[in-house]
């Protein structure tokens, strides 16, 4: 049995910031990383375009580079990495199982543990589109990974159903590999991902983007050899007749979501919000589990890698404090959501705290010119008008902790 203050599951961009952060909290403390891969970074590992870190190192970086700024404070820190090590199951009493080559089976007994094992990507079986199973038909993430570091081209003719951060940055990549993108096609009336990755990627490379339309039949049966894309009702989401069109390509890139790694979550008995398929957690990132906390992807996706840094910070700087002092205690107020938010991050929150207290949110559709609003009970805590706000990126809202006294509800209200 291996025994560790705090142990960090997964070592991308959460993991990472996380396991340094709690480290940095508690320098006696023995802290342990434990990450699948061969190597340590996550999905910034083939992330090579930049944007990365504009918010956290106020510089503009690619995704490995920004991975190797965390990955090179691990040098003489102390803490401990074992990679090429899955994670078999997390305990109530954290415990955790995991196997390796290097190691084998091993059982740690862990202080604290911090959830940061990421998301993957909805594939095509979660969209049941009729047709055969040709050759051509992947993630965008998986075609980003054949590019970026394995050096292949997946297809020449592509479309991209989704519009999805991942989906608009593979749209140009392929454009800039000698691929000709046909089309992005997105079933809602807006984008979900970045409206900057709009422009950037699809408006400067002439890359055509239709709302409210999808993919219904998928062609071919060795090889892909085309798709039929329909324009759906905007209420109903079903394809309208007569609005089919064939389009010829070799590739369909799907950028439709992405989901939560929690199995490990689920497994440990801790609660998961049924709307960010993520655990419930408290403004330190706490579960409902004593002493386990999540943050990054894993808790709810993100559009920025910065965000994620600076939540997995929280977490681990929590996880050093719990095992030096426990748990928090004193009165819980519940954050709800109201008109127009999808949801609402952290979902509960100690009353009478102190110092700022961040709420991260996804409003629900676009909207313009309306305000945001935090009440408690009768008091108006916050009263803040957007211009614009979509589902594709996420808000921020900062109170003063010490005004919580009760429950809080987060809503829109005309401006």
């Amino acid at each position: 049995m291996m025994k560790y203050d705090v142990v960090v599951i997964g070592g991308g961009p959460a993991g990472l910031a996380a396991a340094i952060e709690a480290k940095k909290g508690a320098p006696e403390q023995r802290v342990l990383i434990l990450e699948r891969d061969q190597a340590l970074g996550g999905i910034l590992q083939q992330c090579i375009h930049n944007g990365f870190g504009l918010h956290y190192f106020k510089e503009e970086l690619t995704g490995p580079e920004y991975a190797e700024r965390f990955i090179e404070q691990l040098d003489g820190s102390g803490i401990e990495v074992f990679t090429d090590t899955m994670v078999l199951e997390l305990s109530k009493d954290r415990r955790v199982l995991a196997v390796s080559r290097e190691h084998g089976l091993i059982e740690i007994e862990a202080g604290a543990v911090v959830l940061a094992m990421g998301c993957r990507e909805r594939t095509r079986g979660a969209l049941n589109i009729p047709g055969a199973r040709p050759a051509g038909v992947f993630t965008a993430g998986c075609a980003q990974r054949l590019v970026n570091m394995e050096g292949y081209l997946p297809g020449r003719r592509v479309v991209v159903l989704g519009s999805g951060d991942i989906g608009l940055i593979m749209a140009r990549r392929m454009t800039w590999s000698g691929a000709t993108v046909a089309l992005v096609a997105e079933l809602m009336p807006y984008s979900s991902g970045l409206n900057r990755n709009i422009v950037q990627c699809l408006t400067d490379n002439n890359i055509p983007l239709k709302f409210n339309h999808t993919v219904t039949q998928i062609h071919g049966r060795e090889r892909l050899s085309g798709v039929t894309v329909a324009e759906v009702d905007p209420m109903t989401r079903k394809p309208i007749p007569g609005s089919e069109q064939m389009i010829e390509c070799d590739t369909l890139l799907l950028s439709v979501g992405l989901i939560p790694e929690n199995e490990l979550t689920q497994g440990a008995g801790i609660s998961i919000s049924p709307i960010t398929s993520g655990a419930l957690v408290d403004e330190r990132r706490e579960t409902d589990i004593e002493g386990i906390f999540a943050c990054g992807n894993v808790l709810h996706v993100h559009d920025l890698v910065d965000n994620v840094s600076e939540e997995a910070t929280i977490a681990g700087r929590a996880a050093a404090d719990y095992v030096k002092q426990g748990a928090l205690s004193g009165p819980i107020a519940q954050v709800r959501t109201g008109r127009g938010v999808r949801y609402a991050v952290p979902q509960r929150v100690h009353a009478g705290g102190e110092g700022k207290l961040d709420l991260y949110f996804r409003v629900d559709n676009a909207y313009r010119g309306m305000r945001v609003q935090l009440r408690s009970g009768d008091q108006l805590l916050l009263d803040r008008k957007k211009q614009i706000m979509t589902p594709g990126e996420m808000e921020k809202i900062t109170i003063d902790a010490s005004k919580v006294t009760g429950d809080l509800e987060l809503m829109l209200a005309e401006g």
